[in-house]
């Protein structure tokens, strides 16, 4: 080879990988949470994310950028900003559960949206089937119904005379119904009596559990919904002021001063999402991608509360626990 030759050549090899980086597209990713800036457990779940995506080669800056929308609770919220992010025009959109993936819907039937936690998205019409969701919706759902019965197994387990037991749920959800009916199936093998209560607004929630603190060896079963995420503390501090155990479907409430959760792990909920958003940015199709269970679940005490109330905690359920909090 001719010394010029060699030169243009070699000149070549030095500037592809910059012109490569040059022609590089950033690839914008969408983000809607029905939260505020300042929710911890919502910070550390798109920290998650954030962290899967890193591992599969996107790095904020370089080769992807976030448009994150904190839309609060307040469903004209939500929606507000599910159109303004839809707007920008991202190539797939995280959403958290059905509060945030309903409103996107809304107003896209083309950008694929990926959910880290949806309790079910067959019932609230987001997917065709698990198998081939169908549209450009996939994701993971929140859990799946038979484990519903592990809170009236675990909260029998450290309130052993328990002998009547509050399901608080939301009515108004496919979910809640159903829920309530695998707790029910249960309750006699345990000896328990359940009773069904509509979780419907603070006044209605305070009303509830007054009366049903009103008889001994009772407690509480509080249904997965996000109507209950949003009552959070009133719920925890009416359990307390009552003295009424209570069992939770996420760790965040017994964060807060609640008894006992079991629940999916929302962290590897959020982190599985990244890798669905990772292969969709990579070409896949949405309609194509299953739907899948979570495959993590965390038992949370709390030993301060529970001695609050009195309750000694078996070895044999620390044992099993994930976590404990002093």
């Amino acid at each position: 080879m001719r010394r010029r030759e060699f030169i243009l050549f070699g000149g070549a090899i030095t500037a592809w990988p910059l012109l490569a980086q040059a022609q590089q597209r950033m690839r914008r990713i969408g983000v809607l949470l029905p939260a505020t800036p300042d929710d911890t457990h919502y910070q550390t779940w798109l920290g998650a994310f954030l962290q899967g995506l890193t591992q599969s080669g996107w790095n904020i800056g370089q080769n992807i950028r976030i448009e994150t929308r904190w839309a609060t609770a307040n469903a004209d919220s939500v929606r507000k900003n599910a159109a303004e992010l839809v707007a920008l025009a991202p190539e797939v959109i995280l959403a958290s559960g059905a509060s945030s993936v309903g409103p996107l819907l809304q107003v896209t039937r083309t950008v694929p949206i990926v959910f880290a936690a949806v309790a079910d998205p067959i019932g609230a019409g987001f997917i065709d089937s698990v198998a081939r969701p169908g549209g450009n919706v996939t994701g993971f759902m929140a859990f799946e119904y038979s484990f519903s019965g592990k809170w009236l197994e675990f909260l029998k387990q450290i309130v052993p005379n328990l002998s009547r037991a509050a399901v608080i749920r939301d009515a108004a959800i496919p979910t809640g119904p159903a829920q309530f009916g695998i707790i029910q199936a249960m309750a006699p093998a345990l000896k328990v009596d359940v009773t069904q209560v509509n979780l419907r607004d603070s006044a209605s929630i305070e009303e509830t559990i007054k009366a049903f603190a009103a008889s001994s060896n009772s407690g509480l079963i509080i249904t997965a919904s996000g109507l209950a995420y949003i009552h959070r503390d009133r719920i925890i501090k009416l359990a307390a002021e009552h003295r009424l155990p209570a069992i939770y479907f996420e760790r965040a409430f017994v964060a807060a001063g609640g008894l006992i959760s079991y629940g999916p792990d929302l962290i590897d909920q959020f982190r599985r999402a990244a890798g669905y958003v990772d292969r969709i940015l990579k070409g896949e199709n949405p309609a194509a991608m299953p739907v899948q269970a979570p495959t993590k679940y965390e038992l949370v005490i709390n030993l301060t509360t529970a001695k609050t109330l009195g309750l000694t905690v078996a070895p044999s359920l620390l044992a099993q626990a994930n976590e404990v909090i002093e």
